[in-house]
């Protein structure tokens, strides 16, 4: 499925790109550069001297940028996870950068093309890898890891009350057959909730389905080693920006930009401070950024999309 005109509405476009750029002639980097919202805009304001370097796992993505920015000489694309973000940009001579952008959210093609199996709408081969040479797929979850396993998953990724049944309706699903489309895996999610907890709230195999893909794709993991990284690869000055879109990722940002403000961790009590804690960072958002009405009425997967920016500061 052709998906290279599938509509794609970037989340808090304009404030990500105002807050993360500084100056016109910097190196600037896109770690999710999905449809390429994100970077469109941030290239207006670079001068002939400045650079975008976009890194993106999925194929269809790259592809896509390859061809929005042909003509485009201050572009580089990377097809890569951003967990090589700091190796990539030394071997290339793109160090250190001004500023960098993290969109965490899955794109809207990513969700519509319906092969992709990311989706609980659309009955397709159950996959959700976002990197297509992955080995590790929702399928292959579901069908073979353990009860305990699947439950673990559904209940931290997914925040999911009734992890423990799901696992276990799964577990009876699959010994009769397994387990092979989203439409499959969602009535068996529906059979597992029961009835009155399913009129309420969201679908029923929302969670689920997050917590699976969360799981496929690693993406706690990742965006824990990415946020380091990208740290070591800013220069004095230069600005991190991060939107999120479920609240294990924004902890997961949050507390990374807590632990780089350099607070004293001496014993109360100390007369003078001994750990040596200076801050690495200061915070552009004191508090998370979030979609305007306007937003959110216009793109409703905005809705729960939460910026944080922080500036890099010389130690």
């Amino acid at each position: 499925m052709d998906t290279s005109n599938s509509e794609h509405k970037s989340v808090l476009l304009e404030e990500t790109v105002d807050m993360v750029f500084t100056i016109p002639n910097g190196i600037y980097v896109d770690c999710t550069l999905g449809r390429g919202g994100h970077s469109a805009l941030l290239l207006q304001k670079l001068d002939s001297v400045g650079h975008l370097v976009c890194f993106d796992q999925d194929k269809q993505a790259v592809d896509f940028a390859h061809r929005k920015f042909s003509r485009e000489q201050r572009v580089t694309i990377i097809h890569k996870n951003f967990t090589e973000l700091e190796s990539t940009l030394k071997e290339n001579n793109f160090w250190p950068v001004t500023g960098i952008m993290f969109d965490l959210g899955v794109s809207s093609p990513q969700l519509d093309e319906a092969e992709r199996g990311f989706s609980y709408m659309n009955d397709a081969p159950l996959d959700m890898r976002m990197d297509r040479n992955s080995d590790l797929t929702a399928k292959h979850i579901v069908n073979n890891w353990s009860v305990e396993d699947i439950t673990k998953v559904i209940r931290q990724y997914g925040e999911e009350k009734w992890a423990s049944r799901i696992a276990k309706f799964i577990e009876q699903s699959r010994g009769n057959n397994p387990i092979e489309t989203t439409g499959q895996l969602v009535e068996v999610i529906k059979n597992a909730v029961p009835a009155a907890a399913r009129r309420e709230g969201p679908h029923p195999a929302k969670r689920t389905f997050q917590a699976l893909r969360i799981a496929v794709n690693r993406e706690l993991e990742t965006l824990e080693i990415a946020l380091d990284q990208a740290l070591n690869c800013l220069d004095y000055g230069g600005r991190i920006a991060v939107i999120t879109f479920h609240s294990l990722e924004d902890r997961i940002v949050k507390n990374k930009f807590q632990s780089w403000l350099g607070k004293c961790t001496c014993p109360p009590g100390f007369p003078v401070c001994r750990c040596g804690a200076k801050p690495l960072v200061k915070l552009v958002t004191k508090k998370p950024q979030i979609p305007s009405e306007r937003e959110e009425e216009d793109n409703p997967r905005s809705r729960s999309a939460k910026l944080r920016v922080a500036e890099k500061l010389q130690v």
